[in-house]
């Protein structure tokens, strides 16, 4: 047992040392682009018009969650639909990509995922909105941007420290997230066996597959990192993994409940999104699609 632990120890503390520079690389990319097109993109979803749809699923793409946050305030304000929204929500990655890149995923394996989020995130956010009953009773004419404004005061835009501050202190984060969830699933493996840790998804692939997109809501990026490395270790199948990216709307949700005062709308958004997510990632193991070059 404590040798099991200790190799399981060395083992984490390696490989997740290894990715720092890769991590801190990514991020820094990151928040420079996002620093660069923030606003823009913010506007952009305000009044994108006829092609909301797209436009929203594109912004979600954007390995980051700020967006997802974005798009959560605009539509307590009424300024976008419950399909953007979903849209935005169905696209998000948070940690997926700088992940990937820093486990030397092939381009091509990264590409056709972020693809299959995109069109997906555009196809239902564009049911959503066909039903017009459903979107009318989802969005409440006395919804107004002004409203949240004054209610909310959050600070955002008063972060100090340059893009290396900010990249360094997410890239420790998330290293620390990484190491944790790793340790985890090297102790379980350990304990359990590779075999019966991917049996628990690959047995019962329904239930594996509402698990993955459970993890997802987790309102946080700790949820992305999970489904991710669980990915990665061989744990979780294709649609598994993408059940768990598609309700990880990182803290948009959480805004959302925080911003929006009709609460039974938002449990039917967060029902909706659940719910897409498990029948998506079912369709995809169900149709053998593996996403993989």
């Amino acid at each position: 047992m404590q040798e099991i632990i200790t190799d399981s120890l060395l083992d984490t503390i390696k490989d997740t040392a290894t990715l720092i520079p890769f991590l801190f690389i990514t991020y820094l990319a990151m928040e420079w682009l996002e620093r660069r097109t923030e606003e823009q993109s913010v506007a952009l979803l305000s009044r994108m018009g006829r092609f909301r749809h797209v436009i929203a699923a594109g912004i979600g793409l954007v390995p980051q969650c700020g967006f997802s946050a974005a798009a959560a305030s605009l539509y307590s304000g009424g300024v976008i639909t419950a399909g953007t929204l979903i849209a935005v929500f169905l696209s998000t990655s948070d940690e997926m990509v700088p992940i990937f890149l820093s486990s030397a995923v092939p381009a091509g394996t990264i590409g056709r995922i972020l693809l299959a989020k995109f069109v997906i995130a555009l196809v239902s956010g564009i049911a959503i909105d066909a039903g017009s009953r459903a979107a009318r009773r989802w969005v409440h004419a006395d919804k107004h941007i002004h409203d949240l404004c004054e209610r909310e005061h959050c600070g955002c835009g008063d972060e100090e420290g340059g893009i290396f501050r900010s990249a360094l202190v997410h890239t420790l984060k998330i290293t620390l997230f990484i190491f944790i969830i790793s340790l985890i699933l090297s102790l379980l493996v350990g304990f359990l066996g590779e075999d019966a840790m991917a049996s628990l998804f690959s047995g019962a692939p329904l239930a594996g597959t509402v698990i993955a997109a459970l993890i997802g809501l987790i309102p946080n990026c700790a949820a992305s990192v999970a489904v991710t490395q669980m990915y990665l270790g061989g744990i979780l199948t294709t649609g598994q993994l993408m059940a768990g990216l598609l309700t990880g709307a990182g803290v948009g949700l959480l805004v959302l409940f925080r911003t929006n005062a009709h609460h039974r709308e938002n449990l039917a958004i967060l029902a909706v999104l659940f719910a897409l997510g498990v029948f998506w990632g079912s369709l995809i193991d169900l149709m053998g699609i593996t996403l993989q070059v």
